[in-house]
């Protein structure tokens, strides 16, 4: 070994695993199953706070259960120049749920929720309207095989 510290050991790597599986875990369950205390689990997690490897806790949520019955994942293209006016724009907006700045077939991937296909058409309507985006690829989600955080 070099000397150089990794970023996290194997008890951190559970921590991060186990909070994972449901970020309501206790330090006391983690704690009793990798074999420390829950005060050492508190300051580790502490720890992955502060150097950004933890960096926020969520629920997850089925879209559909909330009345959202059009999901798409959109990928957008802008003229270079309005890339980052167009990022702001659907920053602002409540139906785009998930933004991604990408280098594959699309510059901008965006996971949009709407009520119904009409609210979704009036959306990408929107959104095609935008100057400097010159195209809008949705892909309706049929149905969600895997979902992690």
């Amino acid at each position: 070994m070099t000397g150089r510290r990794t970023l996290v050991d194997e008890k951190d790597l559970k921590i991060i695993e186990m909070l994972l599986a449901n970020s309501r875990t206790s330090f006391t369950d983690i704690a009793k199953e990798i074999g420390i205390t829950d005060v050492a689990v508190r300051k580790r997690v502490a720890r992955l706070e502060k150097r950004g490897i933890i960096r926020k806790y969520t629920v997850l949520v089925s879209p559909k259960a909330l009345g959202y019955n059009s999901i798409s994942l959109t990928g957008i293209d802008t003229t270079p120049e309005d890339l980052f006016r167009v990022l702001d724009f659907l920053r602002s907006k409540s139906y785009a749920r998930r933004i991604y700045l990408t280098s594959g077939d699309h510059m901008i991937m965006v996971e949009i929720w709407a009520r119904d296909c009409e609210e979704m058409q009036a959306i990408l309507k929107e959104i095609k309207g935008l100057n400097g985006v010159q195209r809008v690829c949705p892909a309706v989600v049929s149905d969600v095989i895997k979902e992690e955080l």
